[in-house]
C-alpha cells in the first residue's frame, strides 16, 4: 500500500513538472499571439498580456500588405524543400556505403566527417569560396553552406546500421541489385531518422538568417528570416512603390512598432510549427520489431 502511494506520489510530481515545463514554453507564444491582436495601449498597459486586448487585427493587416513579406516567403521555401530534399538524399546515398563494416577506407572516412564537425574554415574562407563559385547574392549561397552535415550523417550511418542485414540477403538471393535494396527495402524501414533530419533541415533553413546577411545584397533575395530582422530592429527596409517612406515610417502612422514586430513573429512562426505535427507521428520506437523471424 506505501508502495502505492508512493507510486502515485511520484507521478504526481512527474505532471506538475510536466505542466509547470509546458506552460514555461506555451506562454511566450500565447503572449505574441495576445499582444499582436491587441491595441497598442493594451500593450503599454500590460506587456505580459495573456489574452488579446481591445481586439484589432490592423498589424497583420499592414504586415501582410506589404511585397517583399511574399517574396521572403517564397525565397524561404525554394530554399527549405530544396536544402532539406538534397540534403537527405545526400545522408542516404552517403549513410548507406559508410553503414556496412566491410566498407574499405570506411574509417579514414568517418574520420573525414568528425573532423569537419570538429573545425570549420572561418568566414572569410567560405566568404570566397561562395564569391569563386558565382554564387554571391544567389540563393544557392544560402542551400550549399548547410546542405551536410556531419552529425546529420553519422545520425543516418547508425541508423542504418541497426538494420538486419538479414533483409538485404534475403532480397540479394531473389536477384535484387544494390539501388534496389536501397531505396525499396532501407529507406522505406528508415522513415523515422529521415523525418528526424528532415525536421531538423527544415528548422535549420528557416531560421537561418546569418548566411544571408553575409552573401544576400538584393532585397528580392530575402530570406523571410531577414525579413524579420529588419522589422524587429527597425532598420530601413526599402522604399514602398509610389512613395519615399520606409516600412518602419509607414507603421509607425497605421499601428506601433511593437504591434507590427509581434505579428512578423506569429506570420514567421506558424508554417513551421504547423511541420510538427506531420513529422511525429514517424518518431516510433520498435520499427524493426518483427521485420525478421529469427
Amino acid at each position: 500500500m506505501k508502495k502505492l502511494r508512493r507510486l502515485e506520489l511520484f507521478d504526481g510530481v512527474n505532471y506538475a513538472l510536466i505542466c509547470l515545463v509546458s506552460i514555461t514554453m506555451l506562454y511566450p507564444f500565447l503572449n505574441v499571439l495576445a499582444v499582436s491582436l491587441s491595441s497598442y495601449t493594451a500593450y503599454l498597459d500590460n506587456p505580459l498580456l495573456l489574452w488579446p486586448k481591445d481586439f484589432n487585427v490592423e498589424a497583420y493587416e499592414e504586415i501582410l500588405s506589404h511585397p517583399v513579406l511574399w517574396s521572403s516567403y517564397l525565397n524561404t521555401l525554394i530554399i527549405t524543400v530544396t536544402g532539406v530534399t538534397g540534403g537527405v538524399l545526400l545522408y542516404i546515398l552517403t549513410g548507406y556505403p559508410l553503414s556496412k563494416r566491410h566498407l574499405k577506407g570506411r574509417k579514414l572516412f568517418m574520420l573525414l566527417v568528425v573532423f569537419t564537425m570538429l573545425f570549420g574554415g572561418g568566414l572569410i574562407p567560405n566568404f570566397y569560396l561562395i564569391r569563386t563559385l558565382g554564387l554571391l547574392d544567389s540563393l544557392g549561397a544560402l542551400i550549399l553552406p548547410m546542405l551536410f552535415s556531419g552529425f546529420n550523417l553519422i545520425l543516418m550511418k547508425t541508423f542504418m546500421e541497426n538494420i538486419p542485414e538479414e533483409l538485404e540477403e534475403a532480397a540479394r538471393i531473389d536477384g535484387a541489385s544494390d539501388p534496389y535494396i536501397l531505396f525499396r527495402i532501407v529507406v522505406p524501414l528508415s522513415k523515422p531518422i529521415i523525418a528526424t533530419l528532415c525536421l531538423f533541415g527544415a528548422v535549420s533553413y528557416w531560421n537561418n538568417f546569418f548566411n544571408a546577411i553575409i552573401y544576400i545584397r538584393s532585397v528580392d533575395r530575402w530570406p523571410l528570416m531577414l525579413f524579420l530582422r529588419e522589422i524587429i530592429q527597425g532598420a530601413k527596409m526599402m522604399e514602398i512603390a509610389g512613395g519615399g517612406e520606409n516600412l518602419a515610417e509607414r507603421a509607425n502612422q497605421l499601428v506601433m512598432p511593437e504591434t507590427l514586430q509581434y505579428a512578423t513573429l506569429m506570420i514567421v512562426m506558424v508554417p513551421i510549427l504547423c511541420v510538427y505535427p506531420f513529422m511525429q507521428k514517424y518518431f516510433v520506437k520498435g520499427i524493426m520489431l518483427g521485420s525478421v523471424k529469427g
